[in-house]
């Protein structure tokens, strides 16, 4: 019997050092397909699986998708717009991606992909907000 009031005890108080992610996607150009993004760590960023991830359905200008139960922690967000419903971030022959894409901060993406401390942010307290555009 302790061990269930112990085992409750640790599972709620982990419960409580979760958070919600809003994650507002601005610049979405149509309504075709979903906005997804992606909640990284460091070790997960620019994968094609992150831990933490959601999805909206697409509409012209911004897109709230929400991610709930996060625990506290740095993270980086990214996100991209599939127009096509296949889940998957298109690219061309030369491996550049085909659909809009971005990332927390607007991290600058220079003849490559951004570093995670540009786009890094803490997830604390009940609710995290973050904004940034797509690039098409």
């Amino acid at each position: 019997m302790r061990w269930l009031v112990a085992t409750a005890c640790l599972l709620s108080a982990g419960a409580a050092h979760a958070s919600t992610v809003q994650v507002s996607v601005q610049g979405v150009r149509n309504d075709q397909g979903h906005v997804l993004v992606a909640l990284c760590s460091k070790a997960e960023f620019l994968r094609p699986h992150c831990a933490w991830r959601g999805r909206a359905a697409a509409h012209a200008g911004t897109v709230l998708v929400t991610i709930e139960a996060v625990p506290a922690g740095t993270y980086a967000a990214q996100a991209f717009h599939d127009e096509n419903e296949n889940g998957l971030l298109d690219r061309n022959i030369l491996g550049l991606p085909k659909e809009a894409m971005g990332f927390s901060h607007d991290a600058p993406m220079r003849l490559g992909p951004p570093r995670f401390a540009d786009a890094a942010f803490t997830v604390g307290g009940d609710v995290t907000r973050v904004a940034f555009t797509l690039r098409y």
